[in-house]
């Protein structure tokens, strides 16, 4: 049977983590309590120290990772190309204790194994761009399972070697993203015809992997995903929450609307604004979300608004921009919304639909992908690319209090089928089925 599973640790390495950090964090903590031996696999910009206390405190110095970019990283870039033909071997991590680590309970799994290597990730993609080939990781003891939660041109020797693809939004719509499309597609491709398995987290993403990579359905095991927030800001009383809304963000409880998630192309933020604008309804609008890439347009609007509203009262701003906010503030924020809007143009799975369910928080979100399959009957739809449609959706969820107590008992209904103890049960049948 198999008992040892490594996972990659390169979403978990993120200061603010995604989706997908969200998932490997899940995934490896409920593979643990299913009593398989866990690893994880980090990058670090420099080779790690030889030194075990230097190689520890090294680990957790983020300064150290997000400095610029010296004239000596291009030659060590130049020599570890050098070295992945031949191989890599991911140096073992152990933690003494010495570094104090709380801060970091809620980014990293509980693994009985850390191992790192330098830019590991970054240079597995370099060399596979040049030689159409994945870098061999040959570990002091391999894994039974070495399971990549992201497509990576990396793999275990004397290992089963499974991936994750959440979804295929780099193909089926290649103009909000910025991956390279000739090597995402080339990867993809590989990972398909080589993986021993893959999973996905949801039937639509299955059907894409299998109709546009050509992977044979017995190879892919759809396992959904699953939300698990701690309970003491589930549970928290309703008067604490009110009072966390108005300290914090100088919101009422039920008198404003949400979006949370990456100001991005693909979550379509943009309609979004025109729609809320459109729509004159009179709470606002709160969004959460760093500015990133192509979005100059929403980020200018967001500007613009501010600056407009400087001269309004806080009570009367239309619009609250937060870049971010802590797991426990998210929490507060969307069991205080009178609904989350989430028109995305594409999703894999769609986190926030559930999360939004699973807190009782009513759902305006698109008709497309995997959405419907997600939000069942328990949501408002809309098609994301008609801006009035949005409006009225808007409008709708805003007035109508009846529709929103009914989306409320439905989606956490809804949000049952998506539960930790389902999503536990299909994982375990995911390993079984890999021995």
């Amino acid at each position: 049977m198999s008992r040892r599973i490594y996972f990659d640790g390169l979403n978990l390495s993120l200061e603010r983590g995604t989706g997908i950090a969200t998932y490997t964090r899940l995934l490896a903590e409920m593979v643990r309590e299913l009593g398989y031996e866990i690893g994880v696999v980090y990058s670090s910009r420099n080779r790690p120290s030889k030194n075990p206390v230097l190689r520890e405190i090294s680990f957790f110095d983020y300064r150290d990772d997000s400095r610029r970019p010296k004239a000596g990283d291009v030659w060590n870039a130049l020599v570890d190309q050098f070295h992945h033909p031949f191989g890599i071997k991911p140096g073992a991590l152990n933690l003494s204790g010495l570094v104090v680590t709380d801060q970091f309970r809620t980014r990293m799994p509980t693994a009985d194994n850390l191992f790192i290597a330098r830019n590991l990730f970054a240079n597995a993609r370099r060399y596979f761009s040049w030689s159409g080939r994945f870098t061999d990781l040959a570990f002091e003891t391999p894994p039974d399972i070495l399971h990549c939660t992201y497509q990576l041109p990396v793999r275990a020797k004397s290992a089963c070697n499974v991936y994750t693809i959440h979804d295929l939004v780099p193909l089926r719509l290649p103009f909000t993203t910025l991956d390279n499309k000739r090597q995402t597609y080339r990867l993809l491709r590989k990972i398909g015809a080589e993986a021993d398995h893959i999973v996905t987290v949801s039937e639509h993403s299955k059907r894409d992997i299998i109709e546009l990579l050509g992977v044979d359905e017995t190879r892919v095991t759809n396992t959904y995903e699953a939300v698990e927030f701690p309970r003491e800001f589930v549970e928290r009383p309703d008067d604490v929450v009110a009072e966390q809304l108005r300290g914090s963000f100088g919101l009422t409880p039920k008198n404003y609307l949400l979006f949370y998630g990456a100001l991005e192309p693909k979550k379509n933020v943009q309609r979004l604004f025109d729609a809320y604008m459109l729509s004159a309804v009179d709470i606002p609008l709160v969004v959460t979300g760093a500015v990133g890439w192509g979005n100059k347009a929403e980020a200018k609007w967001l500007k613009d608004m501010r600056e407009e509203e400087r001269a309004r009262p806080h009570d009367n701003r239309r619009i609250h921009h937060f870049e971010y906010v802590s797991v426990a503030m998210l929490v507060t924020l969307i069991r205080g919304a009178r609904a989350v809007l989430f028109p995305s143009l594409y999703e894999g799975f769609g986190l926030p639909v559930l999360e939004a369910m699973r807190l009782g928080t009513p759902v305006v979100t698109s008709r497309t992908s995997s959405l419907p399959e997600i939000a069942g009957d328990a949501a408002l739809y809309v098609n994301p690319y008609e801006t009035d449609d949005i409006s009225r959706a808007i409008k709708t969820i805003t007035a109508d209090a009846g529709l929103r107590e009914e989306l409320t008992l439905r989606g956490r209904a809804q949000a049952e089928l998506f539960s930790v103890a389902r999503y536990r049960e299909r994982i375990a049948a995911l390993y079984e089925k890999l021995r």
